[in-house]
C-alpha cells in the first residue's frame, strides 16, 4: 500500500484535489479553444476515456469568452491556462472556468495579479501555479546556472508567496521539467517545502513511445514514493492517448483501477495469426468500457490459455482456428475470419453479467 504525503485539500468544480481525494487523472486538448464544437467533441471523448478534468489553452479574448458555451456542454471541470494577460485569466472566470493555469510572475506585476486573485476568490476558482525550466526567473538562473531541480522549487516558491502575500490559498503546484531525472529531484524538493496539492508532469515529453516512457518513469517514481494529486501523460498525440496511458500507470502502481486490463504476448515463431490487429482491436474496443476485467490475447492455442489463466476473458489464435477460453479453460473453439467478431460477442456478454451482479446480490 502506497502511503500519500499529506497534502491540504482544495475542489476544483465538484473534484477534490489532494488530501486524501483519488489521484486525479487529467489532460489538455489541442484543439482551438475558440471553435467550440471541435473542442467540445474532443472533451467528450476524453470523459469517455476516463479524463477527470481538462485544461484549454486561452489565447486571446474570443478564446476566453468561448469558454461558456464549452462548459455548458461537458460535464468535467474545466481549466483555463493562461500566460502573461491577465484580463485573460478574469476574463476566462467570469466565463465559467473552474480552475486557471498561471505562472503569478509573468501576469504583469502585482496590481494585476490582483485582480485576478480579487476574480479567483469571487468565482472559487483555484490557481495552479505552474513553473517549468522554460520559465525560471532570470536571477534564479544566474544562481544556478540552469533550470536545476533547485532552481525549479525556488521559483515555484516564490510564486506561491505571491498568492499568499494576498491572502489566497487555493493553489496547486507544478514544476515541470522535460528531463525525467530533474522532474522526479525537484518534486521532491518541493514536497518536503509546501503542502499544497501538487501537479506532476514531464513537459514535453515526446511521442507516443519516448512521452510513455519518460513520464511512467518520472510519475511512477513520484507516485509511487506518495507524492502527487493530480497528473498529467503529457505526449504528443491525441489527448485520448494520455488519459489511457494514465490509467495504465495506475494499473501498474495498484493505485487505481479503471476498466478492462489487456495482457497480450509479444509472439514467436509459433504464432500463425495477425496477433498484432487482434490486439490492437481489442484494446482500441475496450477503452471506453469501465468494468473491470482481465482480458488475454494470445497467440499460441498450445500456451496461450494456461499463460494466462487468471484471465477473465481471452482469445489464442492457431492455423486456421482460434480458441475463447474464460479462466484458462476452453470455451469455444472459432474459426479464425470470425474470430474477432465471435470474441467481442462473448466480451460484452460477460461485461453485461458483471453489471447485473450487484442487483443479484442485493434482491437476494
Amino acid at each position: 500500500m502506497i502511503k500519500r504525503k499529506a497534502t491540504r485539500q482544495i475542489r476544483l468544480g465538484n473534484v477534490p484535489i489532494g488530501g486524501d481525494a483519488p489521484i486525479v487523472v487529467q489532460t489538455m486538448t489541442n484543439t482551438d479553444t475558440r471553435d467550440v464544437a471541435a473542442t467540445v467533441s474532443q472533451i467528450h471523448r476524453l470523459e469517455a476515456a476516463g479524463c477527470e478534468m481538462v485544461r484549454v489553452a486561452v489565447l486571446d479574448m474570443e478564446a476566453a469568452l468561448a469558454i461558456r458555451e464549452i462548459r455548458r456542454q461537458i460535464t468535467i471541470p474545466l481549466i483555463a491556462d493562461i500566460h502573461f494577460d491577465h484580463r485573460l485569466a478574469v476574463a476566462a472566470m467570469e466565463n465559467g472556468a473552474q480552475g486557471i493555469r498561471i505562472n503569478p510572475g509573468n501576469i504583469g506585476g502585482p496590481e494585476k495579479l490582483a485582480r485576478v486573485v480579487d476574480a479567483a476568490k469571487a468565482h472559487h476558482v483555484p490557481i495552479r501555479v505552474g513553473v517549468n525550466s522554460g520559465s525560471v526567473e532570470k536571477d534564479i538562473l544566474a544562481r544556478h546556472g540552469h533550470p536545476t531541480p533547485a532552481a525549479l522549487v525556488e521559483s515555484a516558491i516564490r510564486n506561491i508567496r505571491l498568492l499568499e502575500k494576498l491572502h489566497f490559498f487555493e493553489q496547486k503546484i507544478s514544476i515541470k521539467s522535460s528531463d525525467a531525472l530533474t522532474t522526479i529531484d525537484a518534486y521532491r524538493l518541493l514536497a518536503n517545502q509546501c503542502d499544497y496539492p501538487l501537479h506532476l508532469g514531464v513537459t514535453e515529453a515526446g511521442g507516443l513511445i519516448a512521452g510513455t516512457v519518460k513520464s511512467s518513469v518520472a510519475l511512477g517514481m513520484l507516485l509511487y514514493e506518495g507524492v502527487g494529486d493530480t497528473f498529467r501523460i503529457s505526449l504528443t498525440r491525441d489527448p485520448v492517448e494520455e488519459i489511457r496511458v494514465s490509467y495504465e500507470l495506475l494499473r501498474a502502481l495498484r493505485i487505481r483501477e479503471r476498466g478492462p486490463e489487456l495482457i497480450s504476448c509479444p509472439t514467436c515463431g509459433r504464432c500463425q495469426i495477425n496477433l498484432f490487429h487482434l490486439a490492437e482491436k481489442v484494446e482500441e474496443y475496450i477503452q471506453t468500457i469501465d468494468t473491470p476485467l482481465k482480458i488475454a490475447v494470445m497467440g499460441c492455442v498450445v500456451n496461450g490459455p494456461g499463460e494466462a489463466r487468471e484471465a477473465d476473458i481471452g482469445l489464442a489464435g492457431g492455423n486456421g482456428v482460434g480458441i475463447i477460453f474464460k479462466k484458462g479453460e476452453l470455451y469455444k473453439k472459432v474459426p479464425e475470419e470470425q474470430l474477432l467478431e465471435v470474441f467481442i460477442a462473448e466480451l460484452n456478454a460477460m461485461i453485461q453479467e458483471r453489471r447485473k451482479e450487484p442487483e443479484v446480490r442485493s434482491e437476494e
